[in-house]
């Protein structure tokens, strides 16, 4: 499947999302964030797959936003001097409106992200080049994150006189030491891989976008292989436990487990590893359409 922004594969359960507008670095053009949340739900709604590998095409993963969302977000145009007290007040309510519907478009575009984080499935990001951006927000919404050795990370919008909003600072924030970001944040430098590295911000480095792919599919097939039911369990308590302190993400896990534990699932997984083969495991239940009627007992 190829859309305007993305082409998507699966394979052996495990789903390929490439960035395609190489020629564009893979700028993040309004089409992006509106076809980004509709790929991931197509992906996970019948529960088949098991992990995403988000990729890009060309030297760079992505540049971030493109300048024609800046220009929808912010057209409004400058209001002329004011005639009388009517057209005061036409003026104002245009400059409040402008207010709020941006914050609408934010809000938007930061869905777009959050939808990775709300999978139910992993989200593996193999990254090349730079990594600018909305592409920093857009890659620390992944469950992992892998680079070749020549990419970086720029929090770029504070070059640009603005502060990242589609979704950086609450999430590097947990991933990265504090100071660190506020270096980053603060003076909009590059961060190398290797620095990323160091930091915690990547997993693991390459020496070629290749070997990288390669490596990350390997690694999204092993997770493929495991129960669907247990790894979506872990991905939950991992962002519980990130935003929630221990008590409250060990009742958590205690009431998850008491819902979800199968003991089916367990004597499976047991004979597969004895008998060296995959398990059969149940696959995640296909998820509710919002036309879907609800049967009520």
């Amino acid at each position: 499947m190829k859309t305007e922004c993305f082409e998507l594969e699966v394979h052996d359960r495990v789903a390929h999302l490439r960035l395609s507008r190489a020629d564009k670095r893979n700028s993040m053009i309004p089409a992006f964030w509106n076809e980004l949340p509709v790929l991931i739900d197509r992906i996970e709604s019948d529960g088949e797959v098991r992990a995403i590998v988000l990729s890009s095409s060309g030297p760079h993963f992505s540049s971030g936003m493109d300048v024609s969302v800046f220009a929808a977000a912010s057209s409004a145009g400058g209001d002329a001097k004011p005639v009388s007290d009517e057209d005061a007040l036409r003026q104002r309510s245009r400059r409040q409106q402008k207010s709020i519907r941006l914050r609408d478009t934010i809000k938007r575009l930061q869905h777009s992200f959050t939808v990775l984080e709300e999978a139910r499935i992993p989200v593996l990001a193999a990254i090349q080049g730079g990594c600018i951006g909305a592409g920093v927000d857009l890659a620390s919404a992944c469950d992992m994150r892998y680079a070749t050795r020549d990419a970086f990370f720029t929090i770029f919008e504070t070059n640009l006189a603005m502060t990242a909003d589609v979704g950086t600072f609450p999430r590097i924030c947990k991933l990265m030491p504090d100071g660190m970001v506020r270096e980053l944040a603060y003076t909009g430098r590059k961060l190398s891989a290797e620095e990323a590295l160091q930091y915690g911000l990547v997993n693991r480095l390459y020496d070629s976008q290749q070997d990288m792919e390669d490596d990350v599919m390997k690694i999204a097939a092993e997770i493929a292989l495991k129960a669907p039911m247990a790894v979506h369990g872990c991905k939950r308590m991992i962002l519980h436990a990130r935003d929630h302190s221990v008590a409250d993400t060990l009742d958590y896990v205690s009431v998850w487990n008491a819902a979800f534990f199968q003991q089916a699932e367990v004597m499976e997984a047991m004979s597969a590893n004895q008998e060296r083969r995959a398990g059969n495991f149940t696959s995640l239940p296909e998820r509710a359409k919002d036309d879907d009627s609800i049967d009520m007992p």
